[in-house]
């Protein structure tokens, strides 16, 4: 076997190491899968063979869980539905076997085991993991459209009952070992490095080679459909998981059908029924699209799929980052993790000590977890140096420009800086709307003047946006991409623009809620329908998280910048008003769209003076369609920013749009949405709105013509951005 080794101790405990060879990380590959059966079978059938302990031969990990480019090639090969079920069977109808063989197994956990790699161990009959702030259990597999296929959903259901799988399952949630424990999960938690040692000791003490749902006696803990308490899951899990997800998600309904119906048969048919729902998932869109976008794209663009061939690699040591706000100090903590020594300036020594201290409060976050010892919080901390001294910058690699969203003090701080860099070192701008080409203006060095757009809060928003002013060499973006992947965030690469590709298209999202808030529709109507269509909030909430004085600020430069060529936007007057003449700035001070002095928060009452409701009741119709209006709005943005080259990648136009700000993931992001959707059906249905509503709707002629080919954005553009 080439995944696993097999060696038998002399109390007749075989050790079942796990090494995919030439992986840092061991994942369930159509290989692994068709070796599970091999030494299942030589541990039923080989009579010196007592019991046997299963465990990673990985420092990074136990299993990171199935190989999805290689399970969905496999399992979508073709139209054949008794050809899928059947790859899709491979994994459970091994791990059956494996679960009764007939003898002892027992897995000792010595890294995370997620998605299928925890549905290996969930098929042992004893698990030992080890007591690691590192460790993660779960299954994750909602994130990526889909839902556990190896008998997650039936093992872990008769192990902690329907209610509390449900909830895990359903929103992907992971475990550390002795939050796993508690949960009844996982049997021990033991010191690291000696998991295989309490495994064999369990198999030596007499461990039983029965799993307890094949034990006659077996009852599922909580009750199952027709008990009078485990009816009530099922009754209240319905609507939770439409809250949830909004019908969206074929794999949220997909999953409660096989817990349902599952629980109520026997293991063995159990399994077939998950199998079935579980090759249905994988067949639709919304599934086909997350794994595209959220699992294989992501895990490109996060291995610098888009970097500059030919330009040797970096590893920047010692970056600045200039303005200490929450910004900068997010900054400044993701580096501190990465092992960057970072030097944190701002206007005066307070302003730059608060921005030290909320790295500090970010670091005891960490720490309270475990996640890290107080010997590490101080060294961390100590690596970040708050000032105002500009010489401090000196030997850095990489200046972060993170100051206000104003072209004088941004070129101030880039001469000041720049007068301390040597050559080859990167100036890198955080601005989220100017652009890149006129701020470089400021630089004397514009091949390494480049823009590096973070997203608030840092320590939580994965991705970073890499914006090309005209004059960008391309070691400025190797540099910047090999940093970004340095502190594990997810990099795309844009060109120069006003908003560039993110704000700008996000932009559309809150402007579109403007629009309905000036033609009359109910301002809860509007924050509903904007969470119906996947967004994580309604337009108007999250034009009061992201400021309404920061629209007004940009507008006022946009058209200053643009002059004539300015043209307002629907409802533009309603926010001017709310920051101009009533202090109304958003969540930040407490005053918006909605009132945030009590909990939870509720719409502003004078509101409805501003934009009186005209349209106050819906209709099944009337939601579908402004649900695709909302959508459609953003996609057609992306469209645009793709016939100007701001963007040129589908991969990065999907997963900058789900990433940056939540674009509805289910739809796999807004260049699948237009693929799948198919492009005439997408040109027409805009062509509609453009009618009803404006120019902002009208597809711009890079649809049209591909639309008038049959052409599709990843048939067409797919793999045409060289890889390194």
């Amino acid at each position: 076997m080439e995944n696993f080794k097999i060696d038998v101790d002399a109390d007749g405990i075989a050790l079942i190491t796990f090494d995919v060879p030439g992986r840092s990380m061991n994942t369930l590959t159509s290989g692994v899968m068709a070796e599970i059966p091999q030494w299942v079978d030589r541990v039923k059938t080989d009579d010196a063979i007592k019991g046997a302990v299963l465990t990673s031969g990985k420092a990074s990990g136990f299993c990171a869980g199935a190989d999805l480019g290689d399970m969905a090639s496999g399992m979508l090969g073709g139209t054949d539905l008794q050809a899928a079920y059947d790859a899709g069977w491979r994994l459970n109808g091994a791990l059956r076997a494996l679960e009764t063989c007939g003898k002892p197994v027992a897995a000792a956990i010595n890294g995370l085991a997620l998605g299928g790699g925890f549905e290996l161990t969930l098929a042992c009959h004893y698990r030992v993991v080890g007591d690691s702030p590192k460790i993660q259990l779960g299954l994750p597999e909602i994130k990526v459209g889909l839902f556990p296929g190896g008998g997650g959903t039936q093992r872990l259901t008769r192990l902690i009952g329907v209610q509390a799988a449900m909830m895990a399952m359903s929103e992907g949630k992971s475990f550390r070992p002795n939050d796993a424990k508690g949960a009844g999960i996982v049997h021990e938690v033991v010191p690291v490095g000696g998991e295989v040692e309490a495994a064999k000791a369990w198999i030596k003490g007499g461990g039983k080679a029965v799993q307890p749902w094949d034990d006659k006696s077996f009852k599922l803990p909580g009750g199952g459909p027709y008990h009078p308490a485990g009816i009530q899951n099922f009754l209240v899990g319905n609507a939770m998981l439409r809250k949830q997800s909004y019908g969206n998600y074929p794999a949220v309904l997909n999953l409660m059908k096989a817990v349902y119906e599952g629980v109520q048969v026997p293991m063995d048919a159990a399994l077939r029924i998950e199998t079935r729902y579980f090759i249905k998932t994988l067949m639709t869109p919304q599934a086909q699209g997350m794994i595209r976008s959220l699992f294989l794209s992501k895990q490109e663009l996060d291995k610098g799929a888009v970097r500059p061939a030919g330009v040797p690699k970096s590893d920047p040591k010692k970056v600045t980052v200039l303005g200490a706000g929450m910004m900068g100090a997010g900054i400044a903590y993701v580096q501190a993790l990465a092992g960057i020594e970072t030097i944190l300036i701002d206007r005066d020594q307070d302003a730059a000590d608060k921005g030290k201290a909320h790295v500090a409060d970010l670091l005891k976050k960490r720490l309270s977890r475990g996640q890290i010892t107080q010997e590490k919080f101080d060294a961390l901390l100590a690596s970040v140096t708050a000032t105002t001294d500009y010489d401090l910058i000196k030997g850095s690699d990489l200046v972060i420009e993170a100051v206000f969203e104003n072209r004088e003090i941004k070129a101030e701080v880039t001469k000041r800086a720049e007068a301390q860099l040597e050559p080859g070192a990167i100036f890198g701008s955080n601005t989220s709307t100017l652009p890149i080409t006129g701020l470089a203006e400021a630089s004397v060095r514009p091949e390494d003047f480049i823009g590096i757009h973070f997203f608030s809060p840092v320590d939580k928003m994965m991705l970073v946006e890499v914006i090309l002013g005209e004059k960008t060499g391309e070691a400025a973006i190797a540099k910047s991409l090999d940093y970004i992947m340095k502190i594990k965030k997810t990099p795309i690469v844009v060109n120069d623009g006003r908003g560039f590709y993110t704000s700008r298209c996000f932009g559309t999202y809150v402007a579109e809620g403007l629009a309905m808030l000036e033609e009359g529709y109910a301002p809860a109507m509007i924050d509903n329908i904007g969470r119906m269509t996947g967004m994580p909030r309604g337009p108007l909430e999250m034009h009061d998280d992201v400021a309404l004085d920061l629209s007004v600020k940009i507008a006022k430069q946009t058209k200053e910048d643009l002059g004539d060529a300015y043209q307002p936007l629907p409802g533009w007057k309603i926010v001017q008003t709310m920051v101009e003449d009533l202090g109304r700035y958003g969540r930040k001070n407490g005053k918006g769209f909605y009132d945030y002095d009590s909990k939870p928060k509720k719409l502003w009452s004078g509101l409805s003076d501003l934009a009186p409701v005209k349209i106050n009741d819906s209709t099944p119709e009337l939601v579908e369609d402004q649900k695709r209006r909302l959508l459609y709005r953003q996609a057609v943005e992306v469209a645009r920013c793709w016939e100007e080259s701001v963007i040129d990648d589908p991969r990065e136009a999907d997963v900058g749009a789900i990433l940056a700000w939540g674009f509805a993931p289910w739809t796999g992001g807004p260049i699948t949405m237009i693929d799948q959707t198919g492009l005439k059906e997408f040109v027409d249905q805009a062509d509609k709105y453009a009618a009803k509503y404006g120019d902002r709707f009208s597809p711009p002629q890079l649809l049209r013509d591909m639309a008038a080919k049959g052409e599709t954005f990843y048939g067409k553009f797919a793999g045409q951005k060289a890889a390194a």
